[in-house]
């Protein structure tokens, strides 16, 4: 269908897969994948970026930066934008019976590419762009599938999930589980209000760096001193399924590009493997994805560039909607690589 509040063609629909075994056991019943295209699909079939969602987004929630003077310009590029696992709208805990335990990015890409294939009868990408877990899938298809991907940007992402990531990741997950809610496997009895409270809470203190706080950016008129605003990050999941908060962050912990039969653990076999433009773009005062871990990366890719940001806004620095300095910054991070 074509979206007449935009300027461009826009189209969406349902893929289904079938009963999809994953990589770690079990399998998603009846499994579907929600995607959205953006612009125009060009007769070479040469023009698409895939933009694949990160942690409780969905890809409405993260299409604020397709527009021609955004990160993404659809007046240029076709861009695909695929919901992950997980996240309410692409099959879930919340509407799936006996829904996996860990479904991983290996599981999200496979099935990203059939999709691909199968509706859209696309087999290259011109470019990945993802950020946090969309990032994490970038990175993954990079690896998993060479031939396929010219360029990929890692925006606030890592090939592998790094130990002090994954303190934060398992906390999250701890307050979850500690629910009384909570059936011990995988999901709620209902929505676990007081642990989703302490959820946001402590969110708030990772997704946001030292210098930002530091900064006093935390408070507006709207929240004057630290309590209210700590209550804005209360309420930050309340229309988040639990289940689906605590399987996506399960994917999260898991990220590992080597992962896999592929690679069987190698992460540096899994690095080099890789043919694409690599364009790592962490957030220079990011909590979660340390610059320091793009940096142990790139001594193995083949054709790499750091390009941190230079931004107090943490790990939001790769998602700023409503910052303008940090999107232009990504923007020209884009145009750069995909001009050349």
């Amino acid at each position: 269908m074509t979206d007449l509040t935009t300027d461009w063609a826009t189209d969406t629909g349902r893929f289904d897969l079938g009963d999809l075994p994953v990589l770690k056991g079990g399998t998603i019943r009846g499994a579907t994948l929600s995607w959205k295209t953006h612009g125009t699909l060009s007769p070479a079939r040469d023009n698409v970026v895939l933009y694949p969602t990160s942690y409780g987004a969905t890809a409405a929630e993260l299409e604020w930066l397709i527009r021609p003077d955004g990160v993404l310009d659809p007046a240029r590029w076709f861009i695909v934008q695929i919901d992950m696992f997980g996240n309410g709208v692409s099959s879930s805990p919340q509407d799936t019976p006996d829904y996996p335990l860990l479904v991983t990015a290996h599981d999200n890409v496979h099935a990203q590419r059939r999709l691909l294939r199968d509706v859209l009868g696309i087999e290259r990408l011109r470019a990945v762009y993802g950020w946090s877990m969309g990032a994490q899938q970038a990175y993954h298809w990079a690896a998993l599938f060479p031939e396929a991907v010219e360029a990929v940007f890692i925006n606030c992402g890592s090939a592998r999930t790094a130990v002090h990531n994954q303190v934060f990741t398992r906390a999250q997950m701890a307050i979850l589980e500690a629910a009384p809610e909570y059936d011990g496997h995988a999901l709620f009895s209902s929505q676990p209000k007081a642990a989703l409270r302490a959820f946001g809470r402590n969110y708030a203190g990772y997704a946001m760096s030292q210098d930002f706080y530091r900064a006093g950016l935390h408070l507006s008129p709207a929240a004057p001193d630290l309590e209210t605003y700590l209550k804005g990050w209360e309420t930050r999941y309340d229309n988040k399924h639990a289940a689906n908060l605590l399987a996506q962050m399960r994917c999260w912990n898991a990220g590992d590009i080597s992962d896999n039969p592929t690679y069987d653990g190698d992460l540096r076999a899994a690095l080099q493997a890789i043919q694409a433009r690599v364009m790592l773009i962490p957030g220079a005062t990011d909590l979660y994805f340390r610059a320091a871990d793009n940096e142990a990366e790139r001594p193995h890719l083949r054709h790499a560039e750091l390009r941190p940001i230079p931004s107090i806004w943490g790990h939001r620095a790769g998602n700023p909607q409503g910052h303008a300095e940090d999107t232009a910054f990504l923007r020209r991070c884009v145009d750069n690589w995909l001009n050349s």
